[in-house]
């Protein structure tokens, strides 16, 4: 059986709708996690880099959905210098194919990519993640 991606897309969504639905599934998740993140930006890119292909040692560019870069919190020292601000980024084209391939809603797709990724940035466990994606 095939099943079609979820929505009103007669389209492949665009960079610009993956942000918007990153907006959006912000305001969606529970304050007590974002409260502490701080200055964080949420970056949609079709595809990650070669030098993160190589980093994370990915098979293919579609293997990676999203990623935080930064210092997270459970390394962070006064030491640490700034050199901007931390950011998640999302690979749109990665979670397109999730997309269609699993059927889930889009935006379900999105918001759970983000909260992985914030759970990287406080260091927490799967299991915590999984917690957080069911509070609202």
């Amino acid at each position: 059986m095939i099943r079609k991606p979820s929505g009103p897309h007669t389209v492949p969504p665009t960079v610009e709708d993956l942000e918007r639905m990153a907006e959006e599934a912000l305001e969606t998740i529970p304050a007590e996690l974002l409260a502490p993140v701080g200055n964080l930006v949420i970056h949609v890119e079709d595809f990650p880099d070669e030098d993160t292909e190589r980093e994370m040692e990915l098979e293919s560019p579609f293997d990676l959905l999203g990623l935080y870069r930064g210092v997270d919190l459970t390394r962070q020292s006064v030491a640490d210098l700034r050199g901007g601000p931390d950011m998640i980024f999302l690979y749109r084209r990665p979670i397109l194919d999730y997309w269609c391939e699993t059927g889930e809603e889009l935006p379900a797709i999105v918001r759970h990519v983000l909260i992985h990724e914030i759970g990287h940035h406080f260091g927490f466990s799967d299991d915590d993640m999984e917690r957080i994606e069911t509070m609202e």
